[in-house]
């Protein structure tokens, strides 16, 4: 371990928090490690965020230990060994010790245990089961160290029985790569992965989604869906044909293309019923799918037409879909892995963003004699219609002067 990691691993625990809770929790016949992730990103020098602890306290007595020590203790999961334990606004997931008794595909049967090297060995890649003491000392079971030192994400222990006993680790396989892998992904691994595939209908579908939209942000998402795809593991996942290209053009920009249901949407979506269909196998929430269906919106709107489309259609579209909507449409229609958007684009996406608000309201359809009812919102609809097509003037007197016509006698609005 280089100096480096050491000085990080001394600072980590020198933490008061989580300094005061080892001592707590350590002694007297037991023992607690800090474990998974945030023992591997210490050692990649990333930060560590969530902390997860393992012990071989049994939960009754890790709550009775932290509150002494002045925790808040929360039982998250206490059947399963998990305690929650917070203060001074961070928290500590502590988990007994456990060995697994009988799994079915989705779920573990466990009872706990006192074998630190049992329960690193029940976990799912090696770099996952490092454990930490609170002397500092590493403690790997599994040869993750190795591992993690070439950025190889493998398994522990034979790969389709570990897929086995849980399906969404096909899932995590390639997560992880994403995040953490480099070059292809492990060659076993894959192979247990494509052996399991028939195990992936039975999965939640918020667990699916849960760790589609962490890859998906991934720094190496676009290399690893392609490697998904090759061997047939996208399809099954998203439902449709995904569009590579475009997303790896995403993928390799900033700004909006970190957000997970923009990528969501440039890898699965070209008309509405694909956004329908993203609702219903991720179970999306309310604001992802009001996000992606209506770019699918925007898409089906700019379809068709010339190669760049004017402004006035843009704003068209954008008074439907939302400007946010029409601008990542038509990012998304001129993207690919080869090529940026090229300045067309970004010009039409600048003029898009510096479209004056249009200010007349109902109230005043209602001020120039029209009558509150449906043909208050069609002279607002014809108004904007016509303002959009003489480019958008920015003066209030300029607008009403567009909703005036639409309301005028005989005028079809």
């Amino acid at each position: 371990m280089s100096e480096a990691a050491r000085a990080r691993i001394a600072a980590f625990l020198a933490q008061p928090a989580l300094a005061r809770l080892l001592a707590a929790l350590n002694g007297e016949g037991e023992a607690t490690r800090v474990v998974g992730g945030a023992v591997r990103n210490l050692l990649l020098g990333e930060a560590a965020s969530d902390i997860d602890l393992a012990t071989t306290a049994l939960p009754q007595e890790t709550i009775r230990r932290g509150r002494a020590a002045g925790f808040k203790a929360v039982p998250t999961g206490i059947d399963h060994g998990t305690v929650t334990l917070v203060a001074g606004g961070t928290s500590f997931e502590v988990t007994t010790l456990r060995q697994d008794v009988e799994t079915d595909g989705r779920r573990a049967r466990v009872v706990f245990g006192r074998d630190f090297a049992a329960d690193a060995r029940r976990r799912d890649f090696t770099f996952n089961a490092l454990g930490l003491d609170p002397e500092g000392a590493v403690h790997d079971y599994c040869d993750g160290l190795a591992d993690l030192a070439v950025r190889r994400v493998r398994f522990i222990g034979d790969a389709a029985s570990r897929i086995r006993e849980d399906y969404l680790r096909i899932l995590r396989f390639f997560r992880f790569h994403a995040r953490y892998g480099a070059g292809a992904p492990d060659a076993e691994g894959l192979a247990a992965c494509i052996a399991g595939r028939d195990g992936l209908p039975g999965l939640s579908r918020e667990r699916v989604r849960a760790e589609l939209m962490k890859l998906l942000v991934a720094p190496g998402a676009a290399a690893t869906l392609q490697a998904m795809a090759g061997v047939g593991l996208l399809v099954p996942v998203i439902g449709g044909v995904p569009h590579l290209s475009r997303f790896a053009g995403i993928a390799q920009g900033g700004g909006e293309g970190v957000y997970p249901a923009f990528r969501l949407a440039a890898l699965a979506v070209s008309v509405g019923e694909d956004a329908l269909r993203l609702r219903e196998r991720l179970r999306l929430s309310n604001e992802e799918f009001d996000r992606i269906a209506r770019i699918a919106q925007a898409l089906e709107g700019l379809a068709g037409g010339p190669d760049l489309p004017s402004i006035a259609r843009l704003r068209h579209i954008a008074l439907k879909a939302g400007s946010d909507a029409a601008a990542a449409a038509l990012v998304l229609l001129h993207v690919s892995a080869d090529a940026a958007v090229g300045e067309g684009v970004q010009g039409l996406v600048g003029a898009l963003g510096r479209t004056p608000p249009f200010l007349p309201t109902g109230k005043d359809v209602v001020g120039l004699g029209i009558r509150p009812g449906p043909r208050v919102g069609q002279v607002l609809e014809a108004a904007r219609w016509s303002w959009i097509e003489a480019d958008c003037p920015a003066g209030a007197e300029e607008q009403m002067a567009f909703v005036a016509a639409a309301a005028r006698p005989g005028r079809d609005a």
